[in-house]
C-alpha cells in the first residue's frame, strides 16, 4: 500500500509540475502562476475576481496570464485588441464553453458541437428587432397581470419583486402560456429551485455535481419541469401555425436527440438570469437619482398618456417613445456588465508583441471595459445621457460596449433581452411610484460570469399611482 501511495504521490507530482513550469512559451505574455501546484492562483483569483484583474494589468500590463484549476486564463484588456478576441478564426468560442454547458445542463459533448451552431441562428433569427415586435404585445399582457398581482400597496425587496413578476411573465411569452408557474408547480417552487440554480451557476460549471448537492438537485428538478414542458409544447404544437409558435417550439423542431429538455434549460437559463439582475439595477439607478427619475416620469407619462394604470398597453412604438428609459437600460448594463466573456485559442494567436499558445482561455472583461474613460468618461457614474450619441435607431451601440460580446457569437437574445427590460421598467414607474429603502447595493466582486449582483439586499416602497 505505501508503494502504490507513493507512485501516487509521484505522478500528481509530476502532473503538477508539467502544469505549473512546462509551457514556458517564448514571447507569451507574463503568467501569474502562484506557489500551489495545479491549484496556482486560484484562491486568491478566487476571493476577488474582478478586483484580482484590476490589481494584475496595474502590476503585468494589459495582457497577462492568470494559472489557476490547472487552466491559463489570459486576459485581453485593451480596447483595440478586442476585435482579435471577437474576430480571429484562432479562436473558438464553442471549445471554450463547452465543458460547462456539460456540467450546468448535462449536454454531451457530441450533442453540443452537433446543435449550438444550428441553436444560435435559430435564436438570433426568432428574437431579431422584427419579430421581438411581435412579442412585446403579449409580454407587456403578462408584466400587467403580474404587476397587479403586488397589490396597492407594500415594502419588498427589489430582486424577490423583480424575479415574481419577471420569471412567469418571460417564461409564458418564450416557453408557452401553458408553461408558465401554475399547475402542477407553483411560482414559489420554481423560484426557490431556479434561484438555487442560478447563484451557484458559476460554481456549478467549473465543479461536479458531487460537490453541489443543493445546487445538483435544483438542476434535475428543472430538467425533470422541462421535460414536461417540452411534452406541452409538442402537444400544442399540432393545433398551432408556425407563425404562432413559441421559441421552445421552434427549439423542439431543431434538436433530434434526448437532450432537447437540457437545451430548453440552457435556454431558460439565458433568457432570465441576466434580465432579473440588469432589471434590479435600472430600477435602482433610476429610483435613487431624483433628476433621472423625474427625466424618465416626465418620457413614460407623455408615451402613455392618459391610459390607465391597471391595465397599461405599451407596443413596441410607444417604447420608441422612451429612448431615455432605454439609454437607462443600457446604462445600468454598462455598469453591472459581466466580469468576463471567453474564447479558446486553438491555434497560435499573436496579440501585440506576444504570442498567445493554443488551450489557454482568452479572457475579456466587459466589466473594466465599460470603465475605460476613453470611451466612458466619469465610467463610474450612471449618465444614461451619454447614449443619446449611439445610434439606436440602427441598433449601434456606443464604441467601447461588449456586454453582448461581440463577432458571429454575440448574444443572440440582446434585442429581446433590451425589449423587455425597457418594458417592465415603464411598466412599473408608471404604474407604482417608488422608493428606495436601504442605500443603492454595491456590485458583488464574487463573480466573473454574468451580470454582476448586488452585495447587499435593497428593500423597494411601492404605492399604486
Amino acid at each position: 500500500m505505501d508503494t502504490i501511495t507513493f507512485i501516487l504521490a509521484l505522478v500528481i507530482l509530476a502532473i503538477s509540475a508539467r502544469l505549473l513550469f512546462a509551457g514556458n512559451y517564448p514571447n507569451a505574455p507574463p503568467c501569474i502562476k502562484g506557489w500551489i501546484p495545479w491549484f496556482g492562483a486560484a484562491f486568491e483569483f478566487g476571493k476577488s475576481p474582478l478586483t484580482y484583474i484590476s490589481h494584475a494589468r496595474d502590476k503585468y500590463g494589459p495582457i497577462f496570464t492568470v494559472f489557476a484549476a490547472g487552466k491559463r486564463l489570459t486576459f485581453v484588456t485593451l480596447h483595440e485588441d478586442f476585435r482579435i478576441f471577437f474576430m480571429s478564426k484562432d479562436v473558438d468560442f464553442e471549445q471554450a464553453v463547452q465543458e460547462a454547458v456539460h456540467h450546468t445542463a448535462s449536454i454531451s459533448k457530441d450533442s453540443f458541437y452537433k446543435f449550438h451552431p444550428a441553436c444560435n441562428t435559430l435564436i438570433k433569427a426568432r428574437l431579431a428587432p422584427g419579430n421581438v415586435a411581435q412579442l412585446t404585445d403579449h409580454l407587456c399582457e403578462e408584466f400587467n397581470n403580474h404587476l397587479e398581482m403586488l397589490g396597492d400597496q407594500g415594502t419588498v425587496e427589489l430582486n424577490d419583486l423583480v424575479r415574481t413578476v419577471m420569471y412567469p411573465a418571460v417564461m409564458s411569452n418564450l416557453l408557452g402560456t401553458y408553461n408558465s408557474p401554475g399547475r402542477p408547480f407553483t411560482t414559489e417552487q420554481f423560484r426557490e429551485k431556479f434561484v438555487i440554480y442560478d447563484e451557484s451557476f458559476e460554481y456549478g460549471s467549473q465543479l461536479p455535481d458531487v460537490f453541489l448537492s443543493e445546487w445538483s438537485s435544483s438542476k434535475q428538478w428543472l430538467l425533470s419541469l422541462l421535460r414536461n414542458m417540452v411534452v406541452k409544447a409538442e402537444d400544442d404544437q399540432k393545433s398551432s401555425d408556425t407563425a404562432n409558435r413559441t421559441l421552445l417550439q421552434h427549439l423542439i423542431k431543431l434538436i433530434t436527440d434526448k437532450f432537447l429538455p437540457n437545451y430548453g434549460l440552457l435556454m431558460l437559463w439565458a433568457s432570465l438570469a441576466n434580465a432579473v439582475p440588469i432589471t434590479f439595477w435600472a430600477v435602482a439607478f433610476i429610483v435613487s437619482n431624483p433628476m433621472v427619475y423625474q427625466t424618465a416620469m416626465e418620457q413614460i407619462n407623455t408615451a402613455f398618456k392618459d391610459q390607465d394604470t391597471r391595465k397599461t398597453r405599451v407596443t413596441s412604438e410607444v417604447l420608441q417613445q422612451m429612448p431615455y428609459v432605454k439609454w437607462c437600460i443600457l446604462e445600468a448594463i454598462r455598469l453591472r456588465a459581466p466580469g468576463a466573456i471567453t474564447r479558446r485559442v486553438v491555434r497560435p494567436l499573436r496579440i501585440q508583441n506576444y504570442i498567445i499558445p493554443p488551450g489557454d482561455m482568452l479572457m475579456v472583461s466587459p466589466y473594466w471595459a465599460h470603465r475605460n474613460p476613453l470611451y466612458f468618461p466619469e465610467p463610474e457614474q450612471f449618465k444614461p445621457e451619454r447614449w443619446e450619441k449611439a445610434d439606436l435607431g440602427k441598433n449601434v451601440f456606443l464604441e467601447g460596449f461588449v456586454a453582448f460580446g461581440g463577432g458571429r457569437n454575440q448574444c443572440p437574445g440582446r434585442w429581446y433581452a433590451i425589449m423587455e427590460l425597457q418594458l417592465f421598467v415603464s411598466l412599473i414607474l408608471f404604474k407604482y411610484e417608488l422608493s428606495l429603502m436601504d442605500p443603492l447595493p454595491q456590485p458583488s466582486s464574487l463573480h466573473i460570469v454574468g451580470t454582476q449582483q448586488p452585495e447587499t439586499r435593497c428593500k423597494v416602497q411601492y404605492t399604486h399611482r
